[in-house]
């Protein structure tokens, strides 16, 4: 039995199959909104068009009862949206928010925005989220916030971490960006902290192209936050608002159409996620049948979203190197339908431990001048030195693998392929030792 990476013949070359959301029902939610003239209905004064057009206001509505919110925002990024969160809080220049290092960039760079500094704590190595123990380490006088992320679909530790923002009065946002319908002990993901952030690219769960959604229970943080969207230093005159604290807004709005296919897709989000699950629990079962490979941990009385099935390698125990044994599994698979240049989607790691990108190992952010690292706010610069958070340089260098053969397209046939790419990789591995990566 040759390996398809040496030239024998793959487990499956027929594409699989494309993963595909959007049906009638967003077809005639975007005819509905052409028809009405109404692409967009915000003013930026205050104005009852404030608040945005019907389908926006109606996204609003039926996204806080889903997740049992009092207030959603509906913004036009998830990253627009943590931005958001990061000014409601009131951050000031020379704060410290505490995020991990394994997340999509705008979670860290969200404090810059408002010239705070981001300071990383590790994460777990079973869950790959913030680490409650390292978090405590890293908090000092000038902490405003911890910043979760549920990553992978994974609720973070909010008990843990909840404890921390209590006993040291600290704003808790969660970036829920890769768990809709997430849930922690029975309560939604997204509702965990202070501020919740989701996204609705065009690769997450439920998706409308672009667009994501802030949630807050505070009246008061709403407020700010719808503010901050729309051009908040030109209706706060108007609203009577007082603390004008980061009330220099933005343009975060998300259009008619955009919250016409969202609502859709938020009716199919149950639907979706229970076919992610099962076919994650499917996975599951199978690849744990490889002695190297464990499966994804599911924090206890959690639901996991499963964005991707993240599982861990052993190198020690295959012989081989985590990328040489999967750079073999993929020879044996074909891409996804519509997704071709991308590849076959298995990936080692995740994205570079954040604090390793130029932005910080430089620290170059507003200008030349190093600014904000280099404040005087900032009395000392966090280390973001290789080996700040050896859990997630781990994961990322040798132990962790995501792959996305798991989602609601696939079906068993599809996984048994997909399987039996691994099987015939673990047990033809001893071809791979020449060639280790």
């Amino acid at each position: 039995m040759t390996l398809a990476i040496h030239g024998g013949n793959p487990v499956r070359t027929r594409p699989f199959p494309r993963h595909r959301t959007i049906g009638s029902e967003e077809k005639e939610a975007v005819c509905r909104v052409l028809d009405s003239g109404v692409l967009s209905k915000y003013l930026g004064c205050w104005h009852e068009d404030f608040m945005g057009g019907h389908e926006v206001r109606a996204l609003e509505e039926e996204w806080a009862a889903y997740f049992g919110a009092r207030h959603a925002i509906a913004v036009n990024s998830c990253t627009s949206g943590l931005f958001c969160a990061v000014g409601a809080i009131g951050t000031e220049p020379g704060d410290e928010i505490i995020v991990p290092p394994y997340t999509m960039s705008a979670t860290a760079v969200a404090p810059l925005i408002y010239n705070a500094v981001p300071v990383f704590a590790d994460i777990e190595a079973d869950c790959f989220c913030l680490d409650p123990k390292e978090v405590e380490k890293k908090i000092t006088k000038r902490t405003r916030a911890i910043m979760v992320v549920d990553l992978f679909g994974q609720p973070s530790d909010a008990e843990g971490i909840h404890a921390l923002a209590r006993k040291n009065g600290l704003h808790v946002i969660e970036d829920t960006a890769q768990a809709p319908g997430a849930l922690y002990q029975g309560k939604p993901a997204g509702t965990l902290g202070h501020i919740g952030v989701f996204s609705l690219n065009y690769h997450k769960h439920i998706h409308c192209g672009e667009g994501g959604v802030v949630v807050t229970d505070d009246d008061t943080l709403a407020e700010r936050i719808r503010l901050i969207r729309n051009h908040g230093e030109s209706v706060v005159e108007g609203m009577g608002t007082a603390n004008l604290v980061n009330m220099v807004g933005f343009n975060f709005r998300m259009t008619e159409m955009e919250a016409a296919v969202a609502r859709c897709q938020l009716h199919k989000l149950e639907g979706l996620l229970e076919k992610r699950l099962e076919n994650c629990r499917y996975m599951t079962e199978g690849l744990s049948q490889i002695p190297a490979i464990t499966a994804p941990v599911i924090r206890e009385n959690c639901r996991h979203a499963f964005y991707v099935h993240a599982c861990k390698f052993d190198e020690t125990l295959a012989g081989v190197s985590r990328n040489t044994f999967m750079d073999a599994v993929k020879a044996e698979l074909p891409c996804t339908e519509g997704r071709e240049s991308e590849g076959v989607k298995i990936g080692c790691g995740y994205v570079k431990p954040l604090y390793l990108l130029p932005l910080f190992q430089q620290k170059i952010a507003h200008g030349s001048g190093h600014f904000p690292f280099t404040s005087p706010w900032n009395p000392s610069v966090p280390d973001y030195g290789k080996g700040s958070c050896p859990v997630c340089e781990d994961l990322h260098e040798k132990t962790l693998f995501t792959h996305e053969l798991m989602l609601p397209s696939m079906e068993k046939a599809d996984m048994d392929d997909v399987l039996r790419a691994f099987t015939k990789v673990w047990e033809a591995r001893d071809q791979l030792k020449g060639n280790i990566k």
